[in-house]
């Protein structure tokens, strides 16, 4: 049986990279056959198999494609807005031309809170553009540093769809992730961003591709109203956490009630997207009709996100309804790996193979979920386990990756020169990452 089911596992992980791979198959439909995969050959029958399905998909969905598609919206309106751009034009005037590589780190962790990582880069390329051709050094000194701070914040920080994918799966309050996530986010920023930043524009010189100026936006919004509407959810959740945690004392249930409905991410979320549609979008002059098609065009995107999140859901019932994650953990539990190693290095192994961190996130969280059940992890453990788990799907981003690409096309390199600096970035990025939560692990 013990075999039996060990080899359901290794099958299904394997068809799943197989049709991703070599067949091309979406990931959405990959997951799905290969939890119905794992699930013939561990012995459920036809309406089990199906049930496990709809009650994987269901359970996930319910938070995930709330919190996603709000998200989204509130980034789409923000990007267009040009609010993204008041806090890297601000950033630079405080720190000056000197500091701009931390300008851009700052703006690169911040931004990407409400606006999805590669949209973020394309808004930001025109502004390190004119930075190098300002300074005259490598354009690698100010690339480097925001991409750090957009890749971070997009794997670690919610409200960003990963970390709330691979939260909700696991099974832990949002702002212990967001408090995990900003203690292993700074430490990680410094280093791939910073220092690595500085260190690799010495060894390669690139200048800022010809022909491209920076966009003038007439009408930023001012730089406070932006950060204060991008912090706000951010506090609210925070702040039910902490009410429910205890740290405030004992609060009177009224007190408690109304902490948890504006603190819950739902109602955080949507409070800030009416600021945002009210300051952002019609005290700027876009019409409701001009901020409807926004809040449409924004969705798209979120779309893949939610029903990739959903299948990982499925996978992750497949293997508790199946018993295999039971004995998954007590087989890690008896070859002495810590469940945070295994959470890190089966969530690097994927995203090094299929490319993509989002599906390497969301089947590591359903791999790792399942060993939860009986464990006795407090809130801060398993948040780690959410950063391990980000980590990983970060690591030694290649060819297979369209980050990699991206990253390339913009900044005008090889491909030698994007595994130099974007690549060992990424690599850099998640081994600090893991080694940070792992020493905050040992201590919770």
């Amino acid at each position: 049986m013990e075999i039996n089911l060990l080899l359901a596992v290794l099958i299904g992980i394997a068809i799943l990279l197989f049709l991703i791979l070599k067949l091309r198959i979406h990931a959405f439909v990959a997951l799905l056959i290969g939890s119905i995969t794992v699930g013939l050959i561990a012995g459920l029958d036809a309406g089990q198999i199906i049930g496990t399905l709809q009650k994987g998909m269901g359970g996930t969905l319910g938070f995930v494609a709330t919190v996603v598609g709000l998200g989204a919206i509130f980034g789409g309106i923000l990007e267009t807005s040009g609010g993204a751009k008041a806090i890297a034009d601000f950033m630079v005037a405080k720190f000056g031309l000197k500091k701009a590589p931390s300008a851009m780190v700052i703006s690169g962790f911040l931004i990407a809170i409400p606006v999805f990582f590669d949209v973020a880069f394309i808004i930001l390329v025109p502004m390190i553009y004119a930075l190098q051709r300002r300074t005259g050094k490598s354009l690698l000194l100010y690339a480097i540093p925001l991409l750090a701070g957009l890749a971070i914040t997009h794997a670690f920080i919610p409200p960003t769809p990963g970390p709330i994918a691979v939260a909700d799966i696991i099974g832990v309050d949002l702002g212990w992730v967001i408090l995990m996530g900003f203690a292993a986010g700074i430490p990680t920023a410094l280093i791939a961003g910073l220092w690595f930043g500085k260190h690799i524009s010495k060894k390669i010189f690139v200048a800022a591709p010809e022909g491209i100026e920076e966009e003038n936006h007439p009408k930023l919004p001012p730089i406070t109203q932006v950060l204060l509407i991008i912090g706000l959810p951010i506090v609210l959740i925070l702040l039910n956490t902490m009410a429910s945690a205890g740290t405030f004392g004992t609060l009177n249930t009224n007190l408690l009630n109304i902490t948890a409905l504006v603190g819950h991410p739902f109602s955080a979320l949507i409070i800030a997207n009416l600021l945002a549609w009210y300051f952002f979008g019609l005290k700027k002059g876009f019409t409701k009709d001009q901020l409807l098609k926004i809040s449409t065009k924004s969705l798209a995107p979120a779309g893949t996100i939610i029903l990739l999140t959903g299948a990982g859901g499925v996978f992750k019932q497949v293997l508790t309804d199946t018993g295999a994650g039971e004995l998954l953990a007590s087989s890690l539990s008896n070859a002495g790996i810590p469940v945070l190693a295994f959470a890190f290095i089966s969530a690097a192994i994927v995203r090094i193979v299929q490319g993509s961190s989002t599906v390497a996130m969301i089947t590591a969280a359903g791999l790792v979920s399942p060993l939860l059940v009986n464990s006795s992890l407090n809130s801060i453990e398993l948040a780690c386990l959410v950063i391990a788990i980000a980590s990983g799907a970060s690591i030694f981003s290649h060819v297979n990756d369209s980050g990699f690409w991206l990253v390339g096309q913009y900044l005008g390199i090889t491909e030698k020169q994007t595994f130099r600096s974007w690549t060992i970035m990424t690599t850099i990025l998640a081994f600090v990452g893991v080694l940070t939560v792992s020493i905050i692990y040992a201590f919770a």
